[in-house]
């Protein structure tokens, strides 16, 4: 019998609105065609994954695994919005071939530069801190496509107006949420802490459904930065 110490993203993966799982060797994701990019993006990250590489960066490109053809870089072109990465180029630098993968348009979304390269930038690096540090997380993030949200490009990309990233350790006994406005911001990371409870009714999403229901009910209560700071 699988324990959470032993299973990977494919087990514990959320559920999709489009129902719509694909699965690369590095990450899942849940493709939204309405939205042109991905609900969620989810892995595992281990300090294994994450290293000083200094590996070529690759085009963006659509991705072959969606049926229906993933947004075209182009839509992002003159938009005003970088090409933000759901699961992080960094943190996939076990192999050129993981890097790469992240490069597809199916985990990007539109994110304001002051943004993706201020706030956010700051809660993936401290993603990769606690994933050093707990050795290992499971990692799930995405945009909260729900709403009237501001499109970009011919397709007619998504811009999310908020932004989420859930991890917990690969045992189970510790779950953290963000939910940050898409806006440039110095405040401190713990300020946008909320319950994975909050995320799932904001979202509709059901991150953790495999977790027995005792043990969803009480992790995703939880909402303690200091918790996961010491």
């Amino acid at each position: 019998m699988k324990t959470f110490s032993t299973v990977s993203w494919f087990d514990f993966h959320p559920t999709s609105s489009s129902g719509t799982i694909i699965h690369r060797d590095g990450y899942s994701f849940s493709y939204m065609e309405k939205y042109e990019q991905s609900e969620w993006v989810a892995y595992e990250l281990s300090s294994a994954d994450f290293s000083n590489r200094d590996f070529k960066r690759p085009y963006f490109v659509q991705d072959p695994k969606v049926k229906t053809e993933s947004a075209d870089w182009r839509n992002y072109k003159k938009s005003g919005y970088d090409k933000g990465h759901l699961c992080p180029a960094a943190d996939r630098k076990s192999s050129y071939q993981a890097y790469a993968e992240t490069f597809f348009t199916s985990n990007v979304t539109p994110q304001k530069h002051d943004f993706n390269d201020g706030v956010w930038n700051r809660l993936e690096q401290k993603t990769r801190y606690w994933a050093k540090k707990y050795n290992g997380l499971y990692v799930v993030t995405g945009g909260v496509l729900k709403g009237n949200l501001k499109t970009i490009g011919k397709e007619k990309v998504a811009v999310p107006n908020y932004f989420y990233k859930i991890l917990m350790t690969k045992d189970a006994k510790k779950m953290i949420g963000f939910l940050m406005p898409h806006k440039e911001s110095d405040l401190p990371l713990y300020k946008f802490v909320v319950s994975v409870d909050v995320i799932e009714k904001t979202t509709g999403i059901d991150f953790f459904p495999k977790l027995s229901d005792v043990k969803e009910s009480q992790l995703e209560k939880e909402s303690d930065y200091k918790n996961w700071s010491f």
